[in-house]
């Protein structure tokens, strides 16, 4: 069956170079009917399990639909090898392609398209570069946002942000949820905004930065409903606990519900939060003791003494 395919693919192969061939009476090559031919001789290696030539057969279709001016079908070839490459575990490589596809739908005003390339690479390469699919999430969600499709362009940005707090790259995903955050303003989910606030704050805590972490609370107090709602009483109890050095009080607020039900990545950060000082409370000033007035109290006489009985 794999050897059929194998020829059947061998054989589009040969009739797509007769098309791109000129002569005396053909003066230019019929690109459309090589790009058809190197599709199916794609499909062909595909199934049989020839990645490496269906790959190369592909990125044949794509050249030949860029020479006939078919961007949206040359991005579908270039993705399809990067599909390809995909299966052959070459993951960065299958991105770069997906990426150069997501370039060609833009171009040929296709923009849902070019985002939902961008959104499959980033899951293809999450596990093996985080960093990329931050990056690809991120344009991702520009994508959308220039599209006025702003749900679809926060939840790519709450991928990136929950990616950058795994990676305890905590300055930029403070900057990323910031981003969440407004845009669910805009679009008046404020319980979201509540969620986004306690998130901003772990961030802003173990980040060691107290002062960002309370002014996140203060201007939330703006957001229609927060003021009162059990995420502002949680926060405020967590950020008393945290100033005043209790460990005990910030880890029953991050042991609650409203917390442990969050996001994992999250949820994670409530767990391993740890006051400063090693969770040892500000104590607060002890009242002046009144100096006895007569000689000092006898030790208590039921008191043993250590050497009562001599040194033997």
């Amino acid at each position: 069956m794999a050897a059929q395919k194998i020829n059947e693919g061998l054989e589009h192969l040969a009739k797509a170079e007769k098309y791109l061939k000129t002569g005396f009476l053909k003066w230019k090559p019929d690109y459309d009917s090589a790009a058809s031919e190197y599709g199916k001789a794609a499909v062909a290696f595909k199934n049989a399990k020839q990645f490496e030539q269906a790959k190369d057969a592909c990125l044949r279709e794509a050249v030949a639909h860029e020479n006939n001016r078919a961007l949206f079908h040359a991005a579908k070839a270039y993705e399809q090898a990067g599909m390809m490459l995909k299966e052959m575990q070459k993951l960065p490589e299958a991105v770069q392609l997906i990426e150069k596809a997501s370039m060609m739908y833009l171009e040929n005003g296709t923009p849902d398209t070019a985002a939902m390339a961008l959104e499959r690479a980033g899951k293809l390469i999450e596990n093996v570069d985080p960093e990329k699919a931050v990056q690809l999430y991120q344009q991702t969600a520009n994508v959308f946002e220039n599209e006025e499709r702003l749900r679809q362009a926060v939840e790519l940005l709450g991928k990136a942000s929950r990616l950058l707090v795994r990676g305890r790259r905590f300055d930029e995903a403070a900057v990323s949820i910031q981003k969440e955050k407004n845009i669910y303003k805009e679009i008046e989910n404020y319980p979201t905004c509540y969620k986004k606030t306690i998130a901003q704050v772990l961030v802003h805590l173990h980040r060691n930065d107290y002062v960002a972490a309370e002014r996140c609370v203060r201007e939330s107090y703006s957001i229609p409903g927060f003021n009162g709602s059990e995420d502002c009483t949680a926060l405020e109890q967590l950020l008393e606990g945290y100033d005043q050095q209790d460990q005990d009080q910030v880890a029953e607020v991050c042991n609650s519900p409203l917390f442990k039900y969050m996001d994992n990545d999250y949820a994670k950060l409530g767990l391993s939060l740890l006051v400063p000082g090693g969770g040892v409370k500000k104590k607060a000033a002890a009242p002046p003791q009144a100096t006895p007035k007569g000689p000092a109290a006898p030790a208590a006489e039921d008191e043993e003494d250590e050497y009562a009985g001599g040194l033997c």
